[in-house]
């Protein structure tokens, strides 16, 4: 007890010094669970990917479409439980800036394929009665204020012209990890306006969402979908949902990259300040600790205060850092919108910011710890700090 006292008066000693110092490990605390939170929003769809459920899209690429006519060929594959299909619409809602993702989907097989998306029945049942109804997930609409029965009006980019959605569902995430901001529509809706305006757009889409039996046939599964249209004149690629949305996350990989490597050269630069401030500490008490040698206490002891010390200053930092970032971390959430459908605090967050304390608080007293328990008992009387 007494040891803890001694270690929080040294603490205490330089108030201001050691307050700029903790202040300082609160922002790189912050800053570093902030941005691996970032890097955690990016992967958040792969990782909430079901493992019973395929995407089938064109060879060449997702750009390009494939025909509705292969629906029923991809449902007579063994092991095949369900089939669904739908198209990224891509329009614009008010302003360009009002991003969020748009899909015109097959309806009830679609929304059998995803039953994370949990919606009323009654909503349910009115979007499927009404040909110009959506769905809009329950982040979206807190987003934009949309209500049961409100009319959207989007300007399609990928299909031109003024398209209007009644509003006749709202669904919630069955997890917290669950897509909330997304928009669906009807894809007949779609197809027919194209078969009236642009008929050779008509009766395709963008890719198929495939059910199975059984995860540990998904590769099996995927290579006789692919045969299935092998040499026609739109080949398929499948894959695992997880690695489908995988592929959108290896376009920004750079990106992701640079976030990481910012979070972990925030840690290495308020170590280097730890460092130093505790360099100046035990400077100035090398008079103290060359009496404590006099009198008897090991280096051992000269070791426990000053690791003691760093270990206080990095942990209260940390604590606060750890404390702060889950209102940051949820404004942060409330100020980007749709661009991060998902950005929750993973528990190994937490745990990375803890250790990087811990790291930062042993790594800054090794140096401070060996020059006072070298110091010569007569050159350190001699000190004047």
């Amino acid at each position: 007890m007494e040891v803890l006292k001694l270690i929080l008066k040294n603490a205490l000693r330089h108030k201001l010094r050691t307050s700029l110092t903790v202040l300082g490990l609160v922002v790189a605390t912050l800053a570093f669970g902030l941005l691996q939170t970032v890097v955690g929003a990016w992967y958040a769809g792969a990782d909430a990917a079901s493992n019973t459920r395929l995407v089938t899209r064109n060879a060449i690429s997702l750009v390009f479409p494939l025909p509705l006519s292969y629906e029923n060929s991809i449902r007579g594959i063994e092991g095949v439980t369900g089939v669904a299909y739908a198209n990224w619409f891509g329009g614009i809602y008010q302003e360009p800036k009002n991003f969020f993702p748009q899909l015109a989907i097959s309806g009830r097989s679609y929304l059998d394929l995803y039953p994370e998306f949990v919606l009323d029945e009654d909503q349910r049942a009115a979007f499927l009665r009404d040909r110009k109804g959506c769905v809009v997930g329950s982040k979206l609409a807190a987003q934009y204020g949309f209500k049961l029965g409100d009319v959207i009006p989007i300007k399609g980019t990928i299909f031109p012209g003024q398209w209007e959605f009644v509003v006749r569902g709202i669904y919630d995430g069955r997890q917290e990890t669950t897509d909330t901001s997304q928009f669906f529509f009807h894809w007949d809706y779609l197809n027919e306006t194209l078969l009236k305006t642009s008929k050779r757009r008509g009766n395709q889409v963008g890719l198929y969402v495939v059910r199975i039996d059984n995860p540990d046939n998904a590769a099996a599964i995927s290579g006789a979908i692919d045969r299935q249209f092998k040499n026609s004149l739109a080949e398929t690629l499948t894959e695992t949902e997880k690695a489908f949305q995988l592929g959108f996350v290896s376009m920004s990989e750079a990106i992701v990259v640079a976030i990481r490597v910012v979070s972990f050269v925030v840690i290495v630069i308020i170590m280097a300040v730890m460092a130093n401030t505790m360099a100046m500490s035990a400077r100035e008490r090398l008079a103290e600790y060359a009496t404590l040698k006099a009198l008897g206490f090991g280096p051992g002891f000269l070791a426990l205060l000053i690791f003691g010390e760093s270990l206080l200053i990095a942990l209260v930092g940390a604590a606060i850092g750890i404390v702060l970032l889950f209102p940051v971390a949820h404004a942060f959430s409330a100020k980007m919108g749709t661009l991060f459908p998902v950005f929750e605090i993973a528990p190994q967050t937490l745990l990375l910011q803890a250790l990087a304390a811990l790291t930062v608080g042993i790594v800054a007293a090794i140096a401070p710890t060996l020059r006072s328990m070298r110091v010569n008992i007569v050159d350190g009387l001699r000190s004047i700090g």
